[in-house]
């Protein structure tokens, strides 16, 4: 079979390549996946270069989520038959045109869910409502999220609206502004405008911003924290400026702030798998229902590997960017 194989670590231009491998056979527990679609994730080009808190034995296949067709079953599961069309995520080895699950790792989908939005269900769509369930607001209450014009803060709003909340969208430039209120999320204000902050209160209606999302690290989430009322939660969620966060002592002690981190896989790992079902069945009936509609952008070969990770790296996308087998 062909896959996308790195013999070492470096940037995805200089080290990925397309090899034959064996058919991987599934074991107990396990399943083989046929590739149909698998979006290429930021944290999929970390693995590449070695910078990923989970480095893989070398050589490797990159790819962790797809949507793909069971292909074999092995010993001990039930539930999935050969030829059903499922998610997975968190799965290792999945650029190539098979590979191997854990069946306990695997979400049968219904038809209604396209492959665009099927290949991305469980991993930025699940951190995203999960992320909104760590800061447990209630209905009417509003939020903050920077960087709102990515996927993440799209999503967020989408999630945000199922659960009666309020999102004040943060971005830079007029460019971003645009693009999140012709998909009707407001309000947006732009960062980089002149007096921002003054005009707050008026999209808010005064309304006290109860939790943050912080996408961006460094002034970024200084700003959020000086939006926050008092007993605030400020959540960081990334670090898309590569810089530490930059926070006031005082806003910290005497509005009580609270902050703290996300890191999706260990809290996917800490949540019970009823909390965890719950959420999946959330994220496929909204997929089902057409509420939730992720859009791939490209989707390139295996053997266009390369071309597909640039195309990753270069700005101005508004979709994922995928290979296919």
């Amino acid at each position: 079979m062909r896959a996308v194989v790195i013999e070492a670590f470096g940037e995805p231009e200089d080290v990925l390549t397309t090899a034959e491998r064996p058919v991987p056979e599934p074991g107990p527990g396990e399943v083989r996946l046929a590739l149909i679609l698998s979006p290429i994730h930021n944290h999929d080009l970390a693995t590449v270069r070695g910078t990923y808190r989970n480095r893989p034995e070398l050589p490797a296949i990159p790819g962790s989520e797809a949507v793909a067709r069971v292909d074999a079953v092995g010993p001990g599961v039930s539930g999935l038959s050969v030829g059903r069309r499922v998610a997975v995520f968190g799965a290792q080895n999945v650029w190539a045109e098979y590979f191997l699950a854990s069946a306990r790792q695997v979400i049968a989908l219904p038809d209604t869910v396209p492959d665009e939005t099927a290949a991305q269900l469980l991993a930025m769509p699940l951190s995203a409502l999960l992320v909104i369930e760590d800061l447990d607001l209630q209905p009417g209450q509003w939020l903050a999220i920077n960087a709102a014009n990515g996927a993440v803060g799209r999503l967020v709003n989408v999630f945000a609206r199922q659960r009666g909340l309020h999102v004040l969208n943060l971005v830079r430039g007029s460019a971003s502004v645009t693009a999140l209120r012709e998909l009707g999320y407001e309000p947006v204000l732009d960062t980089e405008s002149e007096g921002w902050r003054e005009r707050v209160d008026a999209v808010t209606s005064g309304t006290p911003i109860a939790g943050a999302i912080d996408q961006v690290g460094g002034r970024a989430a200084a700003d959020e924290l000086a939006l926050l009322a008092p007993g605030g939660q400020l959540i960081a969620f990334g670090l898309l400026s590569g810089q530490p966060m930059q926070l006031d002592p005082a806003g910290l002690m005497f509005k009580q702030i609270v902050v703290k981190g996300f890191w999706a896989a260990k809290r996917i790992e800490e949540i019970g798998a009823e909390q965890h079902g719950r959420l999946v069945a959330e994220l496929v009936d909204l997929a089902a229902r057409g509420v939730l509609r992720l859009d791939i952008e490209a989707a390139y070969a295996l053997e266009a590997a390369v071309a597909a990770a640039a195309a990753t790296q270069t700005p101005g996308r508004n979709a994922k960017i995928a290979v296919k087998p």
